[in-house]
């Protein structure tokens, strides 16, 4: 097993106008710079100031890529073929974001890594059967592309071998527009694409309804300043939209625009997957971070594009079933501008 000799690195993808760090730990991003209003640069991704920092498990899983499954699968359980499997409750009653040592927590090997006007770097990782409870080997690659100036590409596919399984792999970036060290996102706004929420239970897992977001605080169809309703959501967003009414563009969705207004910068978020989980770092409390920075509640927000969360257990959501001979795939744009 060669696997075992993976050392977590950082590398660089810079095109001239945004400079994106990652390290092949989890496919993190450690920072992202982007130009704001004046060309002044800011880094708009919470992290952590060492790739040591993140082995320890201080950062509540900032920048990484999430999985096998994202999100919650109810009580840790699932049937697939007929076979139930249990899986790690690492936040109880349920698992999350793939158990106890998830995707995130891995290293992965660097497959192809090119400098130059488009650079991009390709991570690669094994996920043997039975890691973490979950069936069939599967070989999972990530992909992230500088395309233009200020726009950032993400490609992940997993390929199971020989057995079927569930894959559902989400992006797990905090942004903060602002820049990362700012203080909390409530002046930023949003617009999501999506007409509907998955309600969830007391325990945040998924009731199988289908909600309209209409005259609900859920409802950013039309762009909103996030402070304006989080109060009326208990400890704030960390909930499914599904992307329902976007336009399309090169076979990628729209899922959300956000917008500060302190810096101008906007970032719009396209992608194939039928979900998002929009969360806002409700649970982030004093996390030392880079450069000095302190994360309090709100620090950030995610964008997670996903299938939907306990999907396996859900009959009415769109399946997360991979069956050999097919491929996950699951792509996003980030496009940053300044308005």
């Amino acid at each position: 097993m060669a696997d075992q000799n993976l050392k977590p690195e950082i590398f660089e993808l810079s095109n001239g106008t945004m400079n994106v760090q990652l390290t092949n730990l989890g496919c993190t991003i450690i920072s992202l710079s982007v130009p704001g209003k004046d060309g002044a640069l800011a880094d708009v991704v919470l992290g952590l100031d060492s790739v040591e920092s993140y082995q320890k498990g201080l950062a509540p899983y900032f920048g990484c890529i999430v999985g096998r499954v994202a999100n919650r699968i109810k009580e840790g359980k699932f049937t697939l073929d007929g076979v139930e499997y249990s899986l790690p409750l690492n936040k109880p009653p349920n698992s999350l974001h793939g158990g106890n040592i998830g995707y995130d927590k891995k290293v992965w090997e660097v497959v192809e890594y090119k400098k130059g006007e488009n650079p991009s770097i390709t991570f690669k990782y094994h996920s043997h059967d039975g890691e973490e409870g979950y069936p069939g080997d599967i070989t999972v690659t990530a992909t992230y592309t500088l395309i233009s100036a200020t726009t950032m590409r993400l490609d992940m596919e997993g390929v199971p071998k020989d057995k079927p399984t569930i894959i559902n792999l989400a992006q797990h970036t905090y942004w903060n527009l602002a820049g990362h060290n700012s203080g909390d996102v409530l002046n930023h706004s949003i617009q999501i694409w999506g007409d509907h929420v998955t309600p969830v239970d007391q325990n945040t897992v998924p009731t199988g309804e289908i909600m309209p977001v209409k005259g609900t605080p859920f409802d950013f169809t039309t762009e909103n300043r996030i402070g304006n309703t989080i109060g009326q959501v208990g400890m704030g967003y960390d909930h499914n939209y599904v992307l329902d009414c976007g336009d399309e563009k090169a076979g990628l969705k729209h899922a959300a625009k956000v917008r500060d207004p302190s810096s101008s910068r906007v970032l719009n978020l396209w992608t194939n997957a039928p979900g998002m989980q929009f969360y806002t770092a409700n649970y982030v409390n004093g996390v030392n971070g880079k450069g000095g920075a302190v994360y309090g509640k709100h620090a950030g927000l995610c964008l997670e594009t996903q299938g939907f969360p306990n999907a396996i257990n859900q009959p009415n959501f769109p399946s997360v079933v991979v069956r050999p001979g097919e491929k996950y795939q699951h792509s996003m744009l980030f496009e940053f501008s300044i308005e």
